[in-house]
């Protein structure tokens, strides 16, 4: 359990970082006119929005051992959270 204590704060510092990284590189494909800029004032939503795009996948694949560890914890976790119910139920009961 120790070791999954903070699986959730892992994978998510990991996949709001790779975030940046995909807007830093749609950045810098954007600053060079490889990919188009957008219209307007519309440039930093489209940008965004391809970095989602982009890392949605990537995470997918690059983050899928912290996911199992943030799954396990998260699992433990109800579990806990079911035994204590079924205790509070029984002593209900036998009130």
């Amino acid at each position: 359990m120790n070791s999954n204590k903070f699986a959730s704060l892992r994978y998510t510092a990991l996949r709001v970082a790779l975030l940046v990284a995909c807007f830093g590189v749609v950045w810098v494909l954007c600053y060079f006119h490889v990919i188009p800029l957008g219209v307007g004032g519309s440039n930093v939503f489209w940008m965004v929005l391809l970095a989602l795009v982009i890392s949605a996948p990537l995470s997918f694949v690059l983050l899928r051992k912290q996911r199992d560890a943030m799954s396990v914890q998260i699992s433990e976790r109800v579990d806990r959270a079911k035994a204590r119910l079924e205790a509070n139920a029984g002593q209900e009961d036998g009130a």
